[in-house]
């Protein structure tokens, strides 16, 4: 059985990851355009994907053979927040769409890049199209969990988990289930149960492993347990995997405990991606980092150029960028705000709700005090936020 890379991370990926500012995704004119010369002596990443771009031009009919072209850009924009790769995946896939309507991976592949661009009511169209041609195949479940939680469709998530729960490894499901649960009032349980199904696992593949471990962390600083939480980080991070999502998570983590110089090593090399670019900048404020400006500068100028090009990908971090580094409550709640319209995950209403509060407008959390109640979801940090919020009321 195929393990989606990652699958579950795509929930709180499909908020942050893969969103370089500087330029939205690229789509080729032709498979014979030249748009990049990647660097590929030092990646095998990168090498595989240069090869098959040799085969591709020498095969250009081969519809397998540009599904895979199109998975690996997938792979590499994910991993490394560059949406070029998903411009270059895009023009992979794009001759298959007449030729391949009946293929469940083409479907796959397609719901996979529509959810990177947000378009998820179009991905999970794909998606289902994708179950409908192969009802056992995994990923499209796990997707259509991941985009269902971003919304804050719990009852459709936990439908998609049972799916799970008959068609995948058991570790897979009850991870799908625990995250679920720890959305919805039963963080404890949800974090005793994936605890005790992750210690008595063997063999698992390092992708599901660094997904579960991520989870597991996050659930622990939910419940105040920092010692467990960065015992999970360490267990995520040794898998060996380059993941952006768990690179973020890991950051806000040190950068809560007051551990930025460890952000600094731990992003060091990484201005490329907006997500991590805004760790970077808010690690070197807090130690006074000689390219503090120039981080905050860059950040500047791509949400800039993003909002020329009517990019919203990237609103949750400059949501975060606005209040934080600009000192702009007023600009952080439009950020908040419009973000929170596409996007309901817990980060994308904690920028809300502490945006709202900076600007004195307790009007603008109002959707995102709604979720908090209606869901049940447990963190002390925002009903800490929602007390405050309800308290400006008076």
């Amino acid at each position: 059985m195929r393990i989606p890379r990652c699958a579950f991370a795509a929930a709180a990926a499909l908020a942050v990851f893969a969103v370089d500012a500087a330029a939205a995704p690229y789509t080729p004119a032709s498979d014979a355009e030249v748009v990049e010369r990647l660097p590929v002596a030092s990646d095998p990443a990168l090498r595989a994907v240069e090869s098959l771009r040799r085969q591709l031009a020498s095969r250009p009919d081969d519809a397998a053979l540009r599904l895979d072209l199109g998975e690996r850009y997938f792979a590499l924009a994910m991993a490394q927040g560059d949406p070029r790769y998903v411009g270059y995946a895009m023009s992979s896939i794009a001759p298959l769409e007449r030729a391949a309507p009946k293929d469940a991976r083409y479907w796959l592949v397609r719901g996979q890049l529509q959810q990177y661009s947000h378009d998820f009511e179009a991905a999970l169209a794909s998606l289902q199209r994708a179950s409908e041609l192969d009802p056992q195949a995994v990923e499209p479940v796990a997707w259509r969990a991941a985009i269902s939680m971003v919304q804050a469709r719990y009852a459709w998530a936990a439908s998609e988990c049972d799916r799970l729960a008959r068609i995948a490894q058991p570790l897979l499901a009850q991870g799908c289930t625990a995250y679920v649960r720890a959305a919805t009032g039963q963080l404890i349980p949800a974090y005793d149960m994936l605890s005790d199904a992750v210690s008595q696992a063997h063999d698992v593949d390092p992708a599901l492993m660094l997904w579960l471990q991520t989870r597991l962390a996050e659930m622990a600083q939910r419940l105040q347990r920092p010692g467990d939480a960065e015992r999970h980080y360490r267990s995520a991070l040794a898998q060996g995997i380059t993941d952006q999502f768990l690179l973020a998570s890991y950051a806000d983590f040190l950068l809560e405990r007051g551990r930025p110089q460890e952000v600094l090593q731990l992003l060091a090399g990484w201005e490329r991606s907006d997500v991590l670019l805004l760790r970077l900048a808010l690690a070197g404020r807090a130690v006074n980092h000689p390219r503090r400006e120039e981080w905050r500068s860059q950040l500047r100028e791509r949400f800039a150029a993003a909002a020329k090009r009517g990019d919203r990908l990237h609103e949750q971090e400059a949501a975060r960028w606005a209040l934080e580094l600009e000192g702009d409550p007023a600009g952080a709640v439009a950020h908040a705000k419009s973000n929170y319209a596409r996007q309901k995950e817990p980060r994308d209403a904690e920028i809300l709700l502490r945006a709202a509060l900076a600007a004195k407008e307790p009007a603008a959390a109002q959707p995102a005090l709604e979720w908090l109640a209606a869901s049940g979801y447990e963190d002390p940090a925002l009903q800490a936020l929602a007390t405050r919020l309800a308290g400006g009321r008076r």
